[in-house]
């Protein structure tokens, strides 16, 4: 049977709505195994058995934070070395002007300054904040994922996406309710 394509620029996805936390990650555990990679999971509370079962992946953000902090003390240690060495050398008491073990306190300080930074930017931008819309907000039962319900989302993108077999592929897992997610 052949199917028509399907214009899935003005759909987001299809959310399903669960009760328990047991069959969000069995959903998910499901729709992982079915081939479906985009996708997410939503909840009151993290639940690390549905970021594996969604095939979430190491973040890269420790990455960021190491080349934030190594970039935060080479350039404090190099401001350091400019202005005492090169800019405005003094010399005081017969010492090198450019003695390192006097720069090391400051690098230090400008490493965690760099690395803090650079997590608290890179949090931001891996996670695509700031979002003041998203298409789940369009839902109105969504409010409840800060309470009491728990939702997975496929999302239009998905390769193995077709709405009508996501729809029943979804709805096969007997959850509360299903929506077709607009942008």
């Amino acid at each position: 049977m052949s199917h028509a394509p399907v214009n899935n620029d003005s759909i987001y996805g299809m959310l399903a709505e669960f009760d328990t936390p047991i069959e969000l990650t069995e959903a998910a555990e499901k729709a992982y195994a079915a081939g479906f990679r985009h996708m997410d999971a939503y909840s009151p509370f993290p639940i690390e058995e549905v970021s594996e079962a969604i095939g979430f992946h190491r973040s890269r953000l420790p990455m960021i934070v190491l080349a934030g902090g190594l970039l935060g003390m080479l350039g404090g240690f190099a401001l350091q070395y400019w202005v005492s060495a090169l800019e405005y050398p003094l010399n005081i008491g017969g010492r090198p002007m450019a003695s390192w073990p006097a720069f090391i306190v400051p690098a230090y300080e400008c490493t965690i300054l760099a690395a803090s930074l650079s997590a608290v930017v890179g949090m931001f931008a891996l996670n695509g904040l700031p979002q003041p819309y998203h298409p789940l907000f369009n839902i109105m039962d969504f409010e409840r994922v800060t309470r009491d319900k728990f939702y997975l989302c496929i999302e239009s993108n998905d390769e193995q996406y077709d709405a009508s077999n996501t729809r029943k592929f979804l709805e096969d897992m007997r959850p509360n309710h299903v929506w077709e997610v607009p942008y």
